[in-house]
């Protein structure tokens, strides 16, 4: 990662994301409402109530969750910014958690009882998907020999052909990542889960705009992690990723509408097997398939 690298990541990915994240998310209510046979809100409803809550006064139980929540988007930012710049992988997942344990500690200091009960919902999503993403990370450097994201673009070839049960297992802890059915636990973007919106229950105005616009820079970082696996050193590696990309988004929401949402102890249990199997038989593979 070079110093230009970052600067053109900064202003790109600081300008770009949220716009393409507000847009990703207004099709999301938009493909949902008609799987639901609704015709659903307009697209860009969602910067219409960032607009709105940007509008209202800032009412919390104290002064210091702002602060988190902007300390916890900052991070997010940040951790967009090195991904994008070709910076080092474990350092932008390290980076990402920071900030989740952030917004973590903004829902337990308002002492609410409903945005405890969120806040604890989102730890054990944590414990969840972190073993996954820390394996993902392993597997990258035992393909390409560096932990640099740019170092898949002098592959001849897609990671995915080197790590097909990885990249399953970044699709399953993807649907926890972007707070899909069935594992949207602490926090769910619609309004069909339940009456109390858990870990932002006791978030209003700026500081509930600033956790929406954060999901807007965390949903582009975490479909970039599916176009590492997708992307090559060629010109050709661009319609593959789009369209790679476009699929899984499309399969993310199709799951959303599909499954209800499980206990705790099932979304632990399963993202654990999940990431123990995937990876240790990805890595027999790369062993004995040279």
């Amino acid at each position: 990662m070079t110093l230009l690298s970052f600067a053109l990541s900064l202003v790109g990915f600081g300008i770009l994301a949220p716009v393409l994240g507000c847009l990703l998310a207004g099709i999301d209510r938009k493909v949902t409402a008609r799987m639901q046979g609704r015709v659903g809100p307009p697209l860009l409803q969602p910067y219409y109530d960032v607009r709105k809550l940007l509008a209202k006064e800032d009412v919390s139980v104290n002064s210091y969750q702002g602060f988190y929540v902007g300390i916890s988007l900052v991070l997010a930012i940040l951790s967009g910014v090195f991904f994008f710049a070709g910076g080092n992988f474990l350092l932008v997942i390290f980076v990402l958690t920071l900030s989740s344990l952030f917004f973590i500690i903004a829902a337990f200091s308002t002492r609410s009882p409903y945005a405890e009960i969120g806040a604890e919902r989102e730890i054990m999503q944590v414990m969840s998907y972190e073993p996954m993403v820390i394996l993902i990370t392993v597997t990258f450097y035992l393909v390409l020999g560096s932990f640099d994201t740019f170092a898949v673009l002098e592959q001849s070839e897609p990671l995915l052909l080197s790590l097909p049960l990885v990249f399953f297992g970044l699709l399953f802890i993807l649907t926890i990542k972007l707070r899909k059915s069935p594992f949207d636990l602490s926090y769910s973007h619609h309004a069909h889960q339940e009456l109390v919106k858990g870990i932002s229950t006791e978030m209003s105005g700026r500081t509930l705009a600033k956790v929406e616009i954060m999901h807007w820079y965390e949903n582009i970082l975490f479909l970039g992690w599916v176009a590492l696996f997708l992307v090559w050193g060629s010109w050709w590696a661009i319609p593959a990723v789009i369209g790679g990309v476009i699929l899984v988004y499309f399969l993310e929401i199709l799951i959303d509408n599909n499954f209800a949402r499980v206990k705790w102890q099932a979304m632990l249990a399963s993202s654990w097997a999940v990431a123990l199997v995937c990876t240790v038989l990805n890595i027999a593979l790369l062993v004995w398939i040279p």
